[in-house]
């Protein structure tokens, strides 16, 4: 039981803001009002945590819906358990797993060992089930059973789904479960070496790289997919301005199709993937400084609606291979909500209620899942944050340390996550 007082909360649900006190019991949110404490009788005063958030924001808990915790099959680089750790000190209440492990989520077994490891994490850990049977693309999963079983969505997160119409027969069977499909849209017919944007970074290397029209094309073919079907549709990761573009004209035409956008898009540009090297080689690739500004701009005006880290620990062995042979992808969760502050709410591209939106509220509407919201009656899933305080990135919760924003002085600190009524991270 939690009574935390004279934080200034912003709901992004219902838009409610303003200095108001929280009381918790039995994992949902009893109450929200102002000088609670003048209202309740000492005794039952006596029975609460009080937590003084003065100076602080407080938010529904993060929400974040393309994470990699790497179990099983590749706990060396993380494990439910350390995500979860990592996820609780970034702000996030609730994840949701990419099903590319070792055996991948392709049937039952693997998918209950999952939620049920999750289940004891102290975090809601929800899981993607893939979208084709061993993530080869050739048969669908038996996505009914699958979704009967606790699935949250579908994908094959890692591998783009070249059969289109196998995708759309997943689709339709996906909108009949209602249940999202999440797209990794690169065509690899057209990359040479992957995780390095064709232009200035990879003419430094000396590699082919990754055009631009790779992820152009499959965004404009699952587009027209998705509303021909009627599913609910994430295209991931986004990184193109034209892949911005084809989306805000999607969405004029149809309610499901969704886009999210990671923080290392919306901040880097494949300038970095010269001055960091591996640890700035990601699918899709950083790109120009004009495809940044788009995302910038789709994330101001709703054509991006979510904010998602694509977390993706590797070993510091792994990383320390050659451009071409270092697995691509970075850690995310602990630096997400600081990036957004820094680079969205600091610069003036959105309102931090904005971005709570993008990081709670719509991931969580997307999913279906009972989070990203404060409300009396609602789950106690919050995270208290100091805007103002500015750190330098130093040291990780994650097993993986590979992260270009290593170093880097950040606006923004969570102070708090609480899940379910339960303190989950503290930190003075």
């Amino acid at each position: 039981m939690l009574f935390i007082e004279n934080g200034y909360m912003i709901d992004p649900k219902s838009g409610r803001e303003g200095n108001f006190d929280i009381l918790t019991e039995g994992g949902r949110i009893r109450r929200i009002g102002k000088n609670l404490a003048g209202e309740m009788p000492e005794k039952e005063r006596k029975k609460y945590r009080r937590i003084d958030a003065s100076g602080l924001l407080v938010a529904p808990g993060l929400v974040d819906v393309h994470v990699h915790f790497r179990d099983p099959g590749f706990t060396y680089k993380e494990d439910i358990e350390s995500g979860a750790r990592a996820a609780a000190a970034g702000g996030f209440t609730t994840v949701v797993l990419m099903a590319n492990t070792k055996p991948c989520v392709d049937g039952e077994e693997t998918l209950r060992y999952v939620l049920e490891k999750g289940r004891g994490t102290g975090i809601h850990v929800e899981t993607c089930a893939n979208v084709t049977l061993g993530m080869k693309g050739k048969e669908l999963v038996p996505m009914e059973a699958l979704a009967e079983q606790g699935a949250a969505g579908f994908t094959d997160d890692g591998i783009p789904l070249l059969d289109a119409r196998l995708l759309e027969e997943a689709m339709r069977r996906a909108a009949r479960l209602d249940k999202p499909i999440s797209l990794h849209e690169e065509d690899p017919g057209l990359i040479s070496n992957n995780g390095i944007h064709r232009g200035k970074a990879s003419a430094f290397y000396g590699i082919g790289g990754s055009p631009r029209e790779a992820e152009i094309s499959m965004i404009e073919r699952d587009l027209a997919l998705a509303l021909r079907t009627g599913a609910s549709v994430n295209i991931q990761h986004i990184s193109t301005r034209e892949g911005v573009e084809l989306v805000r004209q999607a969405k004029r035409r149809g309610h499901n199709i969704h886009a999210e956008a990671t923080p290392h898009h919306f901040t880097l540009t494949e300038e970095a993937a010269i001055e960091y090297g591996t640890l700035a080689k990601m699918n899709p690739p950083l790109r120009e400084e004009e495809d940044r500004q788009a995302i910038l701009r789709g994330l101001a005006d709703g054509t991006i609606d979510l904010i998602a880290t694509d977390h993706a620990p590797h070993s510091p062995e792994e990383k320390a291979k050659s451009i071409t042979e270092a697995p691509s992808g970075i850690i995310g969760l602990e630096t997400a909500l600081p990036l957004a502050i820094t680079e969205l709410v600091e610069k003036g591209y959105m309102t931090m209620k904005q971005i709570l939106a993008c990081m709670s509220f719509h991931p969580a509407s997307l999913y279906h899942l009972d989070a990203g919201y404060l409300a009396e009656g609602g789950p106690a899933d919050l995270v208290l944050v100091d805007t103002a305080a500015r750190h330098t990135v130093e040291k990780f919760a994650s097993k993986s340390c590979n992260s270009p924003f290593l170093g880097w002085n950040l606006r923004g600190a969570v102070r708090m996550t609480v899940c379910g009524g339960e303190i989950v991270y503290a930190i003075n």
